[in-house]
């Protein structure tokens, strides 16, 4: 038998089917899929164009034929669809081929929708194709919103409950050395008017007790904060790569407004870190969600979460192509209480900070390559036998 040169498939009689033979079987399958199907080749042209997708996006099959698939995309997808392809063909780094992902998809009439995206690629007489398989994701995404927004509405009550009953304690604490403070300061000023050797011992001596107590306020504060931070670490093996994935969906939760596209390079074989899962978690999270806002008005928002292994530790940076952070050069950024956002707290990376320094390790800013800002931190590699938790 010879050689044949087109995709084969056998019938039923076990004979080879060749191209020709096939096109009725292709087009059943675009009839009956239940999910959109849409078949592109490398240059985002699109071959075919299932049933189910006609109904999704509005569009007919023949309209669309030979169009680029970035018409049925929204944001930084629809910008760079074709530049995601071309880096795809000349790095073979697999960003969403074979894993899949929410995005964005635009209707034909303009409206957006959240849908389920999975990739499947083949070679056909050496010209790459890529199939698309597309489900709807707007009423799972709605459950998962109306549930998020209650949990963030707990978590924001109990918040508010603690930082009340905290505010309460230190307003009751510092109370009573604040005033005392201030009434021997009082006194002291007082004496001034007519000082003279008695009255000069007992300004001191009131000077002497007001700055007794200021050291009291302060071990008051010390305390507390000490308090705050009190916990032990559950330090264990960890997947750097699932902890990262959790953290950015995490991030995105409740978020209205553009949402970055959000590169993850951890290489799916990274070796195990030892940390705190929930706090490595929320460390990220808090990074990703920090930066997604920093975006909010950049064209094409994009974040990069990057790990490698150097001298026994894993280097992580979180950066982003935004506007950086204005006035970092002149204070810490990991100050608490100093926020560039309109009504934040300002204890976010304060926190961050905290958490890594229970780890060992420092969490350090600078300015990104990228344009933007860069959060880096290290973590211990794990020596032990390889497996998570």
């Amino acid at each position: 038998m010879e050689d044949n040169p087109h995709p084969v498939l056998t019938d039923a009689n076990g004979q080879l089917a060749d191209r020709r033979s096939l096109e009725p079987l292709m087009r059943s399958v675009l009839a009956s899929v239940p999910d959109a199907m849409i078949v592109i080749n490398q240059h985002g042209q699109m071959l075919a164009f299932s049933a189910a997708a006609e109904r999704l996006f509005g569009y007919k099959a023949k309209d669309v034929a030979g169009q680029n698939v970035s018409i049925l995309m929204a944001g930084a997808d629809e910008a760079h669809h074709d530049q995601y392809i071309s880096n795809y063909l000349s790095t073979g780094e697999k960003q969403i081929i074979g894993i899949g992902r929410i995005v964005t998809a635009k209707l034909a009439d303009g409206t957006t929708i959240p849908v389920e995206l999975k990739i499947g690629e083949a070679e056909i007489d050496g010209h790459r194709l890529f199939t698309g398989y597309i489900r709807d994701m707007s009423e799972q995404q709605a459950n998962a919103l109306r549930l998020s927004q209650m949990q963030v509405e707990l978590a924001n009550f109990s918040r508010l409950s603690a930082v009340g009953t905290m505010a309460s304690a230190m307003a009751h604490e510092l109370n009573q050395p604040l005033t005392a403070v201030a009434n021997y300061l009082e006194a002291a000023r007082d004496m001034l008017d007519n000082a003279d050797a008695d009255t000069l011992a007992y300004i001191q001596e009131a000077l002497d007790a007001a700055a007794n107590q200021s050291i009291r306020a302060g071990q008051i504060v010390r305390r507390l904060r000490d308090y705050v931070s009190r916990g032990e670490l559950d330090m264990r093996p960890v997947n750097l790569r699932d902890v990262v994935e959790d953290a950015t969906s995490l991030a995105k939760v409740g978020f209205e407004g553009q949402l970055a596209r959000v590169i993850v390079q951890v290489p799916e074989n990274f070796p195990n870190v030892l940390a705190d899962r929930l706090q490595l978690r929320q460390v990220i999270v808090n990074l990703v969600r920090n930066a997604i806002e920093a975006l909010s008005d950049t064209a094409t928002p994009q974040i990069w979460i990057t790990a490698e292994t150097r001298n026994g530790l894993a280097h992580i940076v979180v950066e982003d192509n935004g506007p950086g952070i204005p006035g970092a050069d002149g204070s810490s950024p990991f100050d608490a209480f100093n926020s560039t956002k309109p009504g934040g707290m300002g204890l976010g990376l304060s926190i961050c900070q905290t958490i890594m320094d229970a780890h060992g390790t420092k969490i350090e800013y600078a300015a990104s390559p990228r344009g933007g800002a860069a959060f880096k931190f290290s973590l211990r590699l794990d020596q032990g036998p390889s497996g998570d938790e």
